[in-house]
């Protein structure tokens, strides 16, 4: 009995000294690697998220590195955890529109005559997120935007690999057009969009179904600090906001790499713009001058920094990323004076900031209309935090509400 019970003792003993060691190296980590800038409210509250995010991944390497499990599965099945709640104010049913999972949310409000359809494309790099795990946000929009909602499971990388997420996405769409009707939506009154990188794969869907007349056009797309380019990774706000978490500049290329299920090697190389040929930079400049940055957005400290040399090795590895289907930022005038009218949301300490602002730039010239939401204390991923008490941001909220009324007032 003694022997068990110095088993038992001991085994406790192991498991509170490692989760003190995972703790304090989290901790450090953060205080080491981030930068918080202090025009940023609430500081703790975003490193309390940050000590607990790189606990998490921290935890979920040791697990592949000890081959026990992967680590894109470890914090997959994290996320499955969460009590995401629907929002009693719409009824859900989950169908299969040709062979993608989705979920649709139905307002229970009366309504006369068809409804407007919102077909959303969930964030989260293409390798993690569901639609039980932003049904808490789906649903908000769904109540307060009056629209049936639609939500796409696309397949995830690494198991699936590019393109399959967006022609998931794409699919899904297609057929939610095709039989709108049967779900109450009037068929010319349909907007797509997304957060991070489902904001990413709207603006591909938007472009592929330009080109099918059978379909009605698109009503609009909504975009939510959305990743536009894998050009220059040294535009202001990569700099400005390179340690702020969630989403470190660095982090931008190298989870991009695993989901294209590429060397990690690369990130150096890549984040220079070594990836990219002279041909295609002359093309690009006058799309990635800085002064289509309004000047508020460059007063935080930044340099102007010149790609790096062309390095046609690592371009040959990598010349998708640089293509439509992923950079929509480089689609042509032709293409994008045809884009419906688009919803944009910025986040000012987010490094995909510049991607929204140039991108909003290019449909207004091409005679498109935007409407653009700046979040002043916003961050790459914060809707994700609108329903944790805790560790919940006004900004994420805000973000939400403007997205709902957009697609409302369509």
């Amino acid at each position: 009995m003694g022997y068990v019970l110095a088993v038992l003792y001991g085994g406790v003993a192991a498991l509170g000294l490692a989760i003190l060691l995972l703790t304090s190296w989290s901790i450090y980590y953060d205080f080491t690697r981030t930068k918080i800038p202090p025009g940023l409210c609430h500081p703790f509250k975003l490193r309390l998220l940050h000590v607990g995010i790189v606990m998490i991944f921290t935890l979920g390497k040791t697990l592949e590195v000890l081959r026990l499990c992967k680590q894109v599965v470890f914090i997959r099945f994290l996320i499955t955890l969460k009590k995401s709640k629907i929002h009693p104010g719409v009824s859900t049913k989950d169908f299969v529109f040709d062979e993608i999972p989705v979920r649709v949310y139905y307002p229970k409000t009366s309504w006369a005559g068809r409804r407007k359809g919102f077909v959303f494309y969930h964030g989260g790099a293409g390798m993690i997120g569901s639609i039980r795990y932003y049904q808490d946000i789906t649903s908000k929009i769904a109540k307060e935007s009056e629209a049936v909602v639609v939500v796409v499971g696309y397949r995830l990388s690494p198991e699936h690999a590019f393109p399959t997420q967006w022609e998931d996405c794409l699919a899904a769409t297609v057929h939610f057009m095709k039989h709108a009707e049967e779900h109450g939506v009037d068929p010319s009154q349909i907007a797509i969009g997304g957060d991070s990188a489902g904001g990413n794969f709207a603006t591909v869907v938007s472009q592929v179904l330009l080109g099918r007349p059978d379909l009605p056009k698109l009503r609009a797309q909504v975009l939510i600090y959305p990743g536009l380019q894998a050009l220059d990774f040294n535009l202001p706000s990569y700099q400005q906001n390179a340690a702020v978490p969630i989403l470190f500049q660095d982090s931008v290329v190298y989870y991009g790499l695993k989901y294209f299920l590429k060397d990690s090697s690369l990130v150096d190389d890549i984040l220079k713009g070594s990836h990219v040929p002279d041909a295609f930079r002359q093309k690009c400049e006058k799309w990635l001058s800085l002064d289509n940055i309004p000047e508020k957005f460059k007063r935080r400290k930044y340099e102007r920094r010149p790609l790096g040399p062309f390095k046609p090795e690592v371009h040959k590895q990598v010349p998708f990323l640089l293509q439509t289907t992923f950079s929509s930022l480089f689609v042509e005038d032709a293409i994008l004076r045809q884009f419906p009218e688009t919803f944009i949301v910025s986040c000012e300490y987010d490094v995909f900031r510049d991607d929204s602002l140039l991108y909003k730039k290019r449909l207004e010239e091409n005679g498109v209309k935007v409407t653009w939401f700046h979040a002043e204390q916003g961050f790459h991923g914060i809707i994700n935090l609108c329903q944790l008490s805790l560790i919940q941001f006004p900004a994420g909220v805000e973000i939400l509400e403007k997205v709902a009324d957009f697609v409302r007032g369509l």
